[in-house]
């Protein structure tokens, strides 16, 4: 006899907490998003967990009616490692802002995006330190003034995107706060990845760095400052549609279509499953010589880290057997206190 599943809704994933983040913050269009597509996943609130450090994104898990951990500083990828590992049958998600992961939590990031463990990691990206209340974050721009750069920044920012590429990171997409059909579309997508997918998302802090992504946001000017990354398809932008991407040698160049010099095959077609020296290309176009692309930039499927631990545990057990834990304990060289 089959078992029917409950439909799910939004309300199912909405919890009695209040949220508790700066009117007009941009993570509140994360979560709506989030709780919109996560009925269309499927799994259910208990078989569902959110797992954070530190931050105001951290809060994640108090606002979504599933399983939570809100971890420590930097730490919720090796939180969600444990879990996965234990509990391989429950959709984790890491929740974490720019500082949070790229600062004091950079080496478990890099880890878990090499391991592949398959969970997914939302990073919201509004270059800044929000919680602790203005200062700059390993993405803020050089030249950014902030409390504790009053003079403005003078490191380099890191690419959360490139960083994901140099780790051979299975799925790395990149969407934008307040465009929400594409913010939906690529949280969908991350779920449905077997292994660690990574979604950065251009988030906006409007009361320590309003407007950091105003031309990716702002319906007047997004058509020509990004560029939507479809699989098999042209790299076409601009509100007209009349400018492409083209791969000249070793180099990417912009290109008018209006002309009718260059056609659409010229062009440079997005390609999902590419290799990483042409996803890290995409990586680094910026603004003000390039759009920045949004999308998808690669989705590849390998043998995630859970399903190599389980299986050298399954491995092992069909040589020696289950083992005796008590025997482990009395074996080889042991004293008495």
């Amino acid at each position: 006899m089959s078992t029917v599943l409950p439909v799910l809704k939004a309300e199912d994933f909405t919890s009695d907490q209040d949220i508790r983040w700066c009117p007009g913050c941009g993570d509140y269009s994360i979560l709506a998003q989030m709780k919109k597509v996560l009925p269309e996943i499927g799994v259910p609130p208990e078989k569902t967990v959110f797992i954070s450090g530190i931050g105001c994104s951290s809060r994640f898990p108090y606002y979504v009616n599933t399983y939570g951990i809100h971890s420590i500083h930097g730490r919720a990828p090796a939180v969600a490692t444990g879990l996965k590992l234990t509990r391989p049958d429950l959709s984790v998600w890491v929740i974490t802002g720019d500082g949070d992961s790229l600062s004091i939590g950079g080496n478990h990031f890099i880890h878990l995006l090499r391991r592949n463990v398959d969970l997914n990691i939302v990073m919201f990206n509004n270059r800044i330190y929000g919680l602790t209340k203005g200062q700059y974050s390993p993405t803020s721009v050089e030249g950014q003034i902030t409390k504790s750069t009053p003079m403005g920044v003078v490191d380099h920012p890191i690419n959360p995107i490139s960083l994901a590429v140099g780790a051979e990171a299975t799925f790395i997409a990149r969407s934008v706060d307040s465009n929400i059909k594409h913010l939906a579309y690529t949280l969908k997508r991350a779920a449905a990845h077997k292994g660690t997918s990574f979604v950065e998302v251009y988030q906006n802090c409007n009361v320590f760095n309003d407007g950091a992504f105003s031309y990716a946001q702002d319906k007047a000017t997004r058509d020509d400052t990004t560029i939507e990354l479809e699989h098999g398809k042209p790299m076409i932008f601009g509100k007209e549609k009349d400018r492409g991407l083209r791969l000249n040698g070793l180099s990417v160049e912009i290109v008018n279509l209006d002309d009718g010099k260059v056609k659409e095959d010229d062009l440079l077609f997005h390609d999902e499953k590419a290799t990483s020296t042409l996803v890290y290309m995409l990586s680094r176009l910026r603004r003000p010589d390039f759009p920045e692309p949004i999308g998808v930039f690669r989705d590849v499927l390998t043998e995630t880290f859970e399903e190599a631990v389980l299986g050298q545990i399954h491995q092992s057990i069909e040589q020696r057997g289950r083992g005796n834990l008590q025997k482990l304990f009395n074996s080889g060289e042991t004293w008495k206190v």
